[in-house]
């Protein structure tokens, strides 16, 4: 993925309601929803869902099809691995995150569900001092 695609990408994720919208449609799988049935659960009015939807087709995060007359929003799995791969691809100063090196760490991993959200320590030694 290009640095503009994911920016794009990013752009359209950082709106709570798009957010919300492209996560129930994850959870919907490859059937994807028709666009009332997202109004419903999002609460939006049609002519605001169709606004945000627009949003996330541009950003090529969704794909719809026409269904009788019923439109299908489907999330873009591919989209979202390749916005994830982008996100991920140097982790670790390129090394593989895996449990030898969390083991090298000085401090154990701390679980994501943490209150302090801190990222689990997955860095050699050599990079532990590094200030982020």
């Amino acid at each position: 993925m290009e640095m503009n695609n994911a920016v794009t990408s990013l752009a359209a994720l950082g709106h709570t309601t798009r957010l919300t919208i492209f996560r129930y449609l994850v959870q919907a799988g490859p059937e994807g929803l028709a666009g009332g049935r997202l109004a419903e659960l999002v609460a939006l009015p049609p002519s605001c869902l169709s606004f945000q939807l627009k949003g996330l087709v541009h950003a090529g995060l969704l794909a719809s099809r026409q269904e009788g007359r019923f439109v299908i929003y489907v999330a873009r799995y591919d989209a979202m691995n390749g916005l994830v791969a982008f996100l991920t691809e140097n982790c670790c100063g390129g090394l593989p995150c895996s449990p030898g090196i969390a083991l090298a760490c000085d401090e154990p991993p701390v679980a994501m569900s943490d209150r302090k959200r801190r990222w689990p320590c997955c860095l050699p030694r050599r990079y532990s001092s590094l200030p982020w």
